[in-house]
């Protein structure tokens, strides 16, 4: 990209709350005082456009006739411009959209870039606005992200025509925290809002860039007694930490390098105002009273309304108070308005004792769930930000006594001798003193702080300083990549074991190749990678051979990236030997390659998707039990190309005789599951034999699988067994064999495509409508193919539309009021309605007030002779710490009321009551079968 001819450098700082646009222009000399603010054309009122140094990063999506479309044009509206592939058709962006939202509940959508770093949603999926009132059109945190940064390409390019943002040389800012998914989804917002080339830069280095360029000459002075410096960068949505070592060489010159970043963190001043707006609502609402909660989307707009008095009671010359309204709906929209006073000293006792408090420096977070969670987001369990910076300080012991030259044994802490603030929430003295006082506190001496006069624009301006100093304008700050990759290896008694794939420090561009291990590859087969990353400060080398033991995943430190997956083209060989290459990107991210002897390369790609499920430290060895011979055979001579004839009896006891070989089914660990799978689908065009083949292939298949996901290239495992759905069943006469076809089906459904639930629905859905009662013929069909198993199946497909298991919920709670229903549609209809998926992404639940709809007539069942009812109901019910989700605090007392009548088990009534992490026999019966060993649900 240096040699890319460009008129300007462009840094954007994509950020939760505000996007920031600063540049610099190559025609004239590379000094700070070269670098302006670009000033985004933006709605401000209906019709009236205005340019202002921050585009808010909201959007407010407005009901239909709600605004005059003339109201929405820009000054680019009546110029052919791209437009961005799935975009709603009118939308609002920016200063009007921020206002929007405090008035109007449920259409604003927030926080995108903390949903753009949630991985347990589908990002790519429409889910924005969370709380969004009934009917409005929702879109992607990725396509959200996109349309920032198109409205400032936008705005740009009518200011520049001749200078257009593409062809110029962007630097785009992301948290030092973002992981390797959340890096590729904002490359991919980026491309998608029309920018392909573009760089990545972590915002603390930004932070510290645009500070360095704005002390010209005097910077020896300002450094002259730092050698370790902490930017503490704490913005609307995440906390970001890095250090920064600061080396004065004997000829004057200078020297800066990163040493250490912090894990990612989603706290910042929105929990703050989410916490204010906790308050708020007690007062609002005449106390306290669980039972008197406001509506998600009146949530919504309340934080908006605390967010502003927080800003203006932090700030100098506060008043005493602020007033706070929520606004009603509809007809009701001022008749139905709430209101209440915030003090001033209660919102600076929330700010500085709940996320600022006064600690030592031993505290550490609390690993619990805390109560300030709302909107799906997972916040940082432990609010306290004093807490946080307390362990990551600690946790880069090693780097910080190098930095300030204490010898490593030397007892005592290190503590970084200056520090340099950023982020939204340090525009309030009140806090940056505070955490100033924390500092030299745990130091034992005043800490320096470097002064940041404009921490809304910092990190933007730091972008176009990073640019220059590509171009040796400026000094560059070093560092490389701000993880360590290791590669799991192998499985030992004591832990995995994994090597050493590229060292924190790697520069840019800098390939590293691990020549002395290489690897056997299958050709036409899929082969993934595990990986894991640490920003610890343990100096490791490409190469090193660590042990990741199950105390050391628990620390946290060590994360687990998402899998990388190649398929080597099939060729007359059948395998390929290779090494691996890595290189840390000047995009920012990591690119791993396959490098075969003739130099031949395969590149590997990320699978973003993350699973709800990821393999314990606890597993066992992934060695297979030497008995496994024994096994494969006996699977052969039952599916294999063996001409051998076998007794109908040998082929009914392959179970039984597997056993007799392995140990009891429910003791098999996954490793052994997925191998004896795979043998399994070597045989898979034998399993239509007989009745019993096809019976038993579906049964044990189904049951290494489990449960479709989880495990290295399941989505492969996936892909070859989708054939057979389509194939159908060969001995279709049997009620046996479609238990065991659906039981399958049910059992592999989590690895399934949404397009592929929806198949398996399509063919069930005549069985399951109430329809079917009075049509003789679909009964005794529904009868022959064990209606009982496809209820079960249908309960497990949650990627379906929410419409469509709205429907069949209430299908079932139909059927469930003749006694002839099977039981099991209990427990279909409490896993439908459930509020936390297993497999499926969070936003995709029935809406709330569905199945509070339907509790009066669950809540006159008698639940001592219908315990199946009452565990529906939990399901229904279970408390997911999501106000969108949960259901309101009066059904769920009782709920509750009403479990604790009939003496129901302590458990259920605790999902009820709070957030709960569920132990295996309690995973077992909400989601109808067990995990494999060595699968923990992660909620």
């Amino acid at each position: 990209m240096n040699n890319l001819v460009v008129k300007y450098l462009i840094g954007i700082d994509l950020g939760t709350t505000n996007t920031v646009v600063a540049y610099t222009d190559m025609l004239k000399p590379l000094t700070s005082d070269n670098c302006h603010i670009f000033e985004i054309e933006q709605l401000v009122a209906p019709g009236e456009v205005a340019k202002r140094p921050l585009l808010p990063s909201f959007r407010y999506h407005p009901a239909g006739g709600e605004i005059n479309p003339i109201d929405l044009q820009l000054p680019w509206s009546d110029v052919a411009v791209d437009k961005l592939e799935g975009e709603l058709p009118l939308v609002v962006i920016g200063e009007w959209a921020r206002e929007l939202g405090a008035k109007v509940d449920g259409r604003q959508v927030v926080s995108a870039k903390s949903w753009l770093s949630h991985p347990h949603v589908d990002r790519n999926a429409d889910i924005l606005p969370w709380a969004g009132a009934e009917g409005v059109a929702k879109v992607s945190p990725v396509l959200a992200s996109a349309s920032y940064l198109l409205h400032v390409r936008h705005a740009w390019n009518f200011a520049h025509p001749d200078a257009l943002m593409e062809d110029q040389e962007v630097v785009i800012t992301i948290p030092a925290s973002f992981d390797e998914g959340a890096r590729a989804l904002t490359v991919e917002a980026a491309s998608r809002a029309g920018l392909v080339n573009i760089l990545l830069l972590e915002e603390p280095q930004a932070v510290c860039y645009d500070w360095y360029a704005r002390q010209g000459a005097r910077v020896q002075r300002e450094l002259a007694k730092i050698k370790l410096l902490m930017v503490c960068d704490v913005g609307g949505g995440t906390t970001d930490l890095s250090l920064i070592k600061v080396a004065q060489g004997k000829d004057n010159s200078l020297a800066l390098t990163r040493i250490g970043v912090g894990n990612h963190l989603m706290l910042g001043g929105d929990n703050v105002d989410l916490a204010l707006a906790h308050i708020a609502e007690g007062l609002i609402n005449g106390g306290t009273s669980a039972n008197k909660k406001l509506s998600a989307a009146n949530l919504s707009q309340l934080i908006q309304q605390t967010r502003k008095a927080k800003e203006l009671l932090m700030g100098d010359d506060a008043p005493g108070s602020a007033r706070v309204t929520v606004l009603g709906s509809g007809a009701k929209l001022i008749g139905g308005a709430k209101s209440c006073e915030l003090t001033k000293q209660a919102v600076r006792d929330i700010a500085l004792d709940g996320f600022f408090p006064n600690i030592s420096f031993d505290q550490r977070p609390l690993k619990r769930r805390s109560a300030v969670v709302e909107f799906g987001l997972p916040y940082a369990a432990d609010p306290a930000v004093s807490k946080h910076v307390a362990e990551f300080i600690a946790d880069h012991q090693i780097a910080c006594k190098d930095a300030l030259g204490i010898d490593s044994t030397q007892s005592g802490h290190a503590i970084p001798d200056a520090v340099l603030f950023n982020g939204g929430v340090f525009n309030s003295a009140v806090l940056s003193e505070r955490t100033i006082e924390l500092l030299s506190e745990w130091r034992g001496s005043a800490v320096n702080r470097l002064e940041n006069h404009h921490p809304n624009l910092a990190v933007a301006q730091g972008a176009v300083a990073y640019a220059r100093a590509r171009r040796g304008a400026q000094l560059k700050i070093g560092g490389g990549s701000a993880r360590t990759v290791f590669l799991v290896l192998e499985q030992q008694d004591a832990g995995k074991q994994a090597i050493c794939l590229m060292p924190k420090g790697t520069e840019e561009e800098q390939e590293l190749t691990l020549s002395e291990r290489k690897f056997s590859l299958q050709l036409g087969l899929p082969v993934q990678f595990h990986l894991f990353s640490t920003t610890a400060d343990q100096g490791y080398k490409i190469g090193e051979i660590i042990t990741l033991d199950e105390q050391t995943l628990a620390s946290g430190r060590f994360i687990s990236l998402p899998p990388l997956v190649v398929v080597l083209e099939k060729t007359t060989l059948d395998s390929v030997i290779v090494s691996l290459a890595t290189r840390f990107t000047e995009v920012g991210t990591l690119k791993i390659d396959c490098v075969a002897e003739n130099q031949q390369r395969w590149h590997l790609e990320f699978q973003i998707r993350q699973p709800l499920s990821q393999r314990t430290a606890t597993d066992k060895t992934d060695a297979l039990p030497d008995c496994f011979d024994q096994v494969r055979e006996k699977v052969d001579l039952v599916f294999g190309e063996s001409k051998k004839q076998i007794t109908p009896k040998a082929v009914k006891s392959l179970r039984a005789d597997i056993e007799k070989l392995l140990g009891k089914r429910e003791h098999w660990e996954l490793p052994l599951l997925r191998a004896l799978f795979d043998q399994l689908l070597e045989g898979k065009n034998h399993r239509r034999r007989s009745a019993a083949h096809e019976r038993i292939w579906f049964n044990l298949a189904g049951y290494c699988l489990r449960p479709g996901f989880g495990y290295l290239i399941d989505d492969w495992r996936v892909e070859q067994i989708w054939g057979l759905y389509e194939q159908g069943l060969q001995h279709h006469q049997e009620t046996q064999v479609w238990i065991d076809w659906w039981t399958f089906w049910r059992r592999a459904s989590g690895g399934l495509s949404a397009l592929q639930q929806a198949r398996v629905f399509e063919d069930i859905e005549k069985f399951i409508n109430p329809a079917a009662l009075t049509n003789r013929k679909l009964k005794e069909e529904a009868k022959q193919k064990s209606y009982q198993d496809m209820v079960k199946l249908v309960a497990t497909l949650e990627l379906l539309p929410i419409e469509h298991k709205t429907k069949i919920s209430e299908w079932l709670l139909k059927r469930l009021q003749k006694s002839s229903e099977t039981s099991s549609s209990w427990w279909a209809l409490g896993r439908l309605a459930s509020r936390i998926p297993f497999h499926g992404s969070a936003h995709n639940v029935i809406d709330k007030k569905e199945i509070q709809s339907w509790l009066p007539q669950l809540l006159s069942i008698d639940w001592k002779k219908n315990p199946q009812a009452a565990f529906a109901v939990v399901l229904m019910s279970r408390m997911s710490g999501d106000r969108s989700r949960d259901l309101d605090a009066d059904w769920r007392a009782k709920i509750i009321q009403q479990l604790t009548l009939v003496k129901a088990a302590e458990s259920w009534i605790e999902m009820v009551d709070s957030i709960k992490e569920l132990n295996e026999a309690e995973t077992k019966r909400v989601f109808g079968e067990g995990l494999p060993i060595g699968l923990k649900l992660i909620q």
